[in-house]
């Protein structure tokens, strides 16, 4: 590792995370004009965001930073694939991993990897359904579309929000921590599809001011020590494919996981690998 790397990453061990992404949700949702058209204005400029995409493309419409940054796309911006089979990628992003699960662990970096029972909170009834099965990690950058979609038709049938650190999820951090994705605060969505469980699961990062859903709202802030669960029997939500089903208040990861042998990624969905919300991601067997 570099001077460099190790000068980025290793002094967010020592950072208070939780009150640093407290700090930022404040100064997102600021409606002040000055402070939130220079923030966004920055942003756009930085990370050339496509501003013609969005529903509404003037900055100056944005009542706050967050706002902005979890805006809505013009209709068809974004079509959705409709292939029998196929899979619908949930975001704009960039494929941090994707592979099979392999002895109960996944992939996270080179010399890097974490358990899906760590990453699902610990519960081996949940992790159960997805031993040998195959996961993909999606990284969403600040110039992103930071809204997140149903790969496949499900209906909702647990939720969880485990507790945990907010280290960044950058390629220098994610390369560098050691179970980082089962170590970060994150809320994972159990669907049933029509090849079984499918998780969804929102990791949050630094500066990632709270993570939602449809059928919930905020789920965290605020944080607890221990996981809170949310079983879904009666009524539980059932969203179709390419559907909203949550949002990242700031940036972050989405990891997708199914069971064994219910998916085929396309050999394309690898390491470094650009992304947009809806295009086809691999297939469905049978």
């Amino acid at each position: 590792m570099n001077l460099k790397t190790l000068a980025a990453v290793y002094p967010q061990y020592l950072l208070p995370h939780h009150a640093l992404s407290l700090l930022m949700s404040k100064l997102t949702h600021c409606e002040h004009p000055a402070w939130k058209d220079w923030l966004i204005n920055t942003v756009i400029r930085l990370y050339n965001v496509d501003m013609a995409e969005a529903k509404y493309p003037d900055p100056k419409h944005y009542a706050s930073f967050n706002a902005f940054f979890t805006r809505e796309l013009k209709d068809g911006a974004r079509p959705i694939c409709r292939a029998a089979e196929s899979i619908a990628c949930p975001a704009d992003g960039v494929v941090s991993q994707a592979g099979r699960i392999q002895d109960g662990r996944i992939f996270q970096a080179k010399g890097h990897s974490y358990t899906a029972l760590e990453l699902l909170g610990g519960d081996a009834r949940r992790a159960e359904a997805f031993v040998d099965g195959s996961f993909a990690t999606i990284y969403l950058s600040p110039r992103d579309y930071h809204r997140l979609h149903m790969p496949l038709a499900g209906t909702l049938t647990e939720m969880v929000h485990v507790p945990g650190r907010l280290f960044s999820v950058n390629h220098a951090t994610v390369s560098s921590v050691p179970n980082l994705f089962a170590r970060n605060e994150r809320v994972v969505c159990v669907f049933d599809t029509e090849v079984g469980p499918m998780a969804l699961i929102l990791v949050g990062a630094i500066f990632v001011s709270s993570v939602e859903t449809v059928w919930h709202g905020v789920v965290t802030p605020p944080s607890s020590a221990k996981p809170r669960v949310w079983q879904y029997a009666t009524d539980a939500p059932r969203l179709e494919k390419g559907a909203e089903m949550g949002r990242f208040n700031m940036g972050s990861t989405i990891i997708v996981l199914f069971g064994a042998d219910k998916t085929t990624w396309n050999a394309d969905l690898t390491a470094g690998r650009p992304l947009r919300l809806g295009e086809n991601i691999g297939r469905t067997n049978g």
